[in-house]
């Protein structure tokens, strides 16, 4: 997780913010439509559409925005997205996950192959990287938010597997069985959270080279660019001095 972690971070500190916060908003507004028109419209009673509107708030994505997207919804306006998982190798055979909300999936798989082909890398059938990666749940705090011992008892008691605290904040994780209890628990002791999603944890992660890592930058810039791109994860370990390399 601390590589995907650090390329976040650095893409936020790269170039481009307002083109790429406008496609961040994009991104989150279709979250909130899609997971409006796969259940209920009231937030209350649709776990996922409650946490996209929670992902929303916390990139300070406007509440008319939010509206929108579940009028959208409820109107049945505009596309009917249809979500793909995508996997595959980068370069220096680093294993990606590619999460995919798309209109047109022929249009999709062939943008998403053609980035993986041109870094040096290979698009697979599903189920070619996942096994290397947990499917949890994270439910992240501000550290203003609460200490360390506090915030590890509160997850220890709502039945977290594991904590994580440092300089960027606090990471609860969780089983998927068990992600909405803990996100439920949380936010009753320290309100509502930075994020709170299912995401791809790698069991393992895998350290390049500078040049390689580099190209894997571009893929993931690419990838992330993409419309149809929802999030993207990888076990990319980023060195410090390649970090610092790609921010400035």
């Amino acid at each position: 997780m601390a590589g995907h972690s650090q390329f976040k971070n650095i893409m936020h500190r790269k170039g481009r913010q307002d083109a790429m916060r406008s496609k961040l908003f994009g991104k989150l507004a279709r979250e909130i439509t899609i997971a409006a028109k796969l259940g209920t419209p009231d937030p209350a009673m649709n776990p996922r559409l409650r946490l996209a509107i929670s992902a929303a708030r916390a990139e300070n994505v406007p509440k008319d925005n939010i509206d929108r997207a579940i009028k959208k919804a409820l109107g049945n306006d505009g596309a009917n997205y249809e979500e793909i998982r995508y996997e595959g190798y980068g370069p220096g055979g680093v294993a990606v996950i590619v999460e995919a909300a798309t209109d047109n999936r022929n249009r999709a798989a062939s943008d998403i192959r053609s980035y993986f082909t041109k870094s040096g890398g290979n698009l697979g059938e599903t189920g070619s990287v996942a096994f290397m990666f947990d499917r949890v749940g994270i439910v992240e705090y501000d550290l203003k938010a609460g200490s360390d011992e506090a915030m590890l008892e509160a997850a220890i008691e709502a039945g977290a597997d594991d904590v994580s605290s440092g300089e960027s904040g606090h990471e609860v994780y969780a089983s998927q069985e068990t992600f909405r209890d803990v996100a439920k628990a949380l936010e009753g002791k320290f309100g509502e959270p930075r994020k709170a999603q299912l995401t791809w944890r790698p069991q393992n992660t895998i350290a390049v080279d500078d040049e390689t890592g580099e190209k894997l930058f571009k893929l993931l810039d690419l990838l992330n660019e993409h419309d149809d791109v929802q999030n993207v994860y990888s076990n990319f370990e980023v060195s410090d001095a390649l970090a610092a390399k790609m921010s400035a």
